[in-house]
């Protein structure tokens, strides 16, 4: 079985009104490159890594005009894809959903929320309220999910259930920042509230390691180890506090990439994102997309990949999906083969 997380910018942007695809000369978000270009670049991507799920971050809005599930089957169809079953979780507040895009032919899923939904539960469900003291001021705040983070239970073919986490992590970037001070308190406050979220999603994770649940965690953490200077303000990246590297063997999820991160003298930097950075006329690599795995799964040997276009021999050889990558999104997909025996 083949999993993959992939954040494809602004693919909302890339339907109109009715979900129908807008194969024009219009510019997309992505520079230089038209709405008809990105959607077959993105396309091109998805026959590539032929998976057989695809947790899509920022997939297409869903609002009383949109569907995310109209619009993903609508492109599936138009380009042939094999992925013909849609699954969301609770709506986002932004354009941006988290969308589970599966043949169903290989699996089933459904929208499974766990948790309570009052003030005190210490790990409610994810479109409620988190009670968490992240400030040091022996005050919790209440934390929220502008995206809450997809909870579905995946049954695969062979009969093996795995608990999947979709998430996008609160991004810490400064955005809105007029000066210098403006961004570090701006960055100090996102960092704050994404490791709220992280320590939500934590508790979460273990609740269901303790019920001896297979688990998944994928997608965008817009965070990793040694990423900023302001991991070392709170002492764990949020990628850190989700795996759960300071606990036992049975209690920790595993993600290679992450690991090489966390080993200072691994000469390795992977990256799964790749950002123009216009002030220093250059480009920025990141690693910001995982798919952390529990231990039963971590047993049956899977296999990690970033189709990164550049650093990636088979993406590198392949003009084509290349070019597809980099037209695509500012992220690239990251998949993971397990060989699922049965039940």
């Amino acid at each position: 079985m083949r999993f993959a997380t992939y954040n494809v910018e602004w693919f909302s942007g890339l339907f109109d009104e009715a979900d129908e695809l807008l194969l024009t000369d219009a510019w997309s978000s992505r520079r230089d490159v038209t709405k008809s270009r990105q959607l077959h670049a993105i396309a091109e991507v998805f026959k590539a890594i032929d998976a057989d799920c695809v947790l899509v971050v920022e997939a297409p809005d869903t609002s009383k005009s949109n569907s995310t599930k109209t619009a993903l089957l609508n492109f599936s169809q138009h380009f042939g894809l094999r992925l013909n079953a849609v699954l969301t979780g609770f709506l986002s507040g932004t354009q941006q959903e988290i969308a589970l895009f599966y043949d169903d032919r290989t699996m089933t899923a459904a929208h499974d929320p766990k948790g309570g939904t009052g003030p005190n539960d210490p790990a409610p469900r994810f479109d409620a309220q988190f009670l968490k003291d992240v400030d040091i001021d022996d005050e919790p705040e209440i934390h929220t999910f502008s995206k809450p983070p997809l909870e579905a239970q995946i049954t695969l073919n062979s009969g093996k259930t795995i608990r999947l986490m979709g998430v996008h992590i609160k991004s810490k970037a400064p955005h809105g920042a007029q000066n210098k001070d403006d961004e570090v308190r701006i960055s100090i406050q996102n960092r704050r509230k994404q490791l709220a979220q992280t320590l939500w999603l934590r508790r979460r994770v273990e609740m269901h390691l303790n019920d001896r649940d297979t688990v998944m965690v994928l997608g965008d953490f817009n965070d990793g180890p040694g990423l900023d200077t302001y991991e070392k303000l709170f002492g764990r990246s949020s990628v850190e506090v989700v795996l759960g590297t300071q606990t036992e063997p049975e209690m920790t999820l595993y993600d290679p990439h992450a690991s090489a991160r966390l080993n200072l003298r691994d000469t390795w930097s992977p990256s799964s994102a790749r950002f123009y950075l216009h002030h220093r006329k250059t480009y920025l690599n990141a690693m910001l997309d995982f798919i952390m795995v529990s231990a039963d799964i971590r047993a049956l040997d899977p296999v990690w990949k970033i189709w990164h276009p550049f650093d990636d021999p088979d993406c590198f050889s392949c003009a084509d999906v290349q070019r597809a990558l980099l037209d695509a999104s500012d992220h690239f997909p990251v998949t993971l083969d397990v060989p699922i025996p049965p039940a």
